[in-house]
């Protein structure tokens, strides 16, 4: 019975130790999983590609993200250059001559070409800058002398100098139905050159403001200036005729330029420069001068 018991506990025993050593195996199995030799590398990680997410309401997209575009700047525009001022009022030029004889093909100008660029012309440029849209500043720019080349012809000899119309030859006084005379009429604003009651040649004239007033009366030609420059108005008065001390019938560009818009210092103003040449030619010291109404 003693040896029963014996074996019995011995297997007991044997039982327990492989039962001890089968758990401290599986212990050791399990915890070598995770065992890490010391001074090894570290495991490299498997290299992931993130998407980008996608926007609100986008879809996912199977091609590379985009760039989003940088907005383009669209240049500012420049503004144009003003036009540049070809003709003004004060000029006084052929070019002029020219501007007025094509606005006169077009009845924007109502005279004969003067090549002096004074109130009428600067009417007139208005009037067609107002006709045709463009600003009325009444200057002659390069756009205005464009569209003006654009609308007419380059004009004839006659059309930049039209011969000067004849003026209505007033009834001569009965001073200058005699001899050799100047006969002279405010009313009509003309100059007769009569000889012997005979009207050789006419042509327009003007006078005096009335604060320096044309005399009137019977005179004679003392002196004759083909040049003759004013020492007292520092301004030329060729062809001057003189007949009252200061007072003379001579050529005036003024007259020529402007009309009757204005008026001499006393003179009589002739705005024909051929017919008083003739008329200086054939005139001489002595001849008589009749002003009149």
């Amino acid at each position: 019975m003693r040896r029963i018991r014996t074996n019995s506990g011995a297997r007991g025993v044997r039982t327990a130790a492989a039962t001890a050593v089968g758990v401290l195996a599986l212990a050791t199995l399990s915890a070598g999983c995770k065992v890490e030799t010391v001074g090894a590398a570290e495991p490299t990680a498997r290299p992931t590609t993130s998407s980008p997410s996608p926007t609100d309401g986008a879809g996912p997209s199977s091609g590379p993200p985009s760039t989003p575009a940088t907005p383009s700047r669209t240049p500012s525009a420049r503004p144009s250059p003003r036009p540049s001022t070809l003709m003004s009022v004060g000029d006084r030029s052929e070019r002029v001559r020219e501007l007025q004889a094509r606005l006169r093909q077009i009845g924007h100008f109502g005279r004969s070409p003067t090549g002096y660029y004074g109130t009428a012309t600067l009417a007139s440029v208005q009037s067609f800058q107002g006709k045709r849209g463009l600003s009325r500043t009444g200057r002659t720019d390069t756009v205005t002398w464009e569209r003006l080349l654009a609308m007419t012809r380059k004009p004839t000899a006659k059309e930049l100098d039209p011969p000067a119309a004849e003026p209505a030859v007033a009834k001569p006084d009965a001073r200058c139905v005699k001899g050799r005379v100047l006969c002279i009429s405010k009313n009509s604003r003309t100059l007769s050159w009569m000889i012997d009651g005979h009207v050789v040649s006419s042509m327009a004239v003007r006078f005096g403001s009335q604060y320096t007033p044309t005399r009137e009366g019977t005179f004679s030609v003392y002196w004759k200036s083909r040049h003759h420059v004013s020492t007292l108005y520092d301004s030329p008065m060729p062809y001057a005729m003189f007949f009252s001390g200061g007072q003379a019938v001579h050529y005036s560009s003024d007259f020529a330029a402007r009309g009757y818009n204005g008026a001499s210092h006393g003179c009589v103003n002739v705005r024909d420069e051929g017919k008083i040449a003739a008329l200086f030619a054939q005139v001489r010291n002595g001849d008589k001068v009749v002003i009149h109404w």
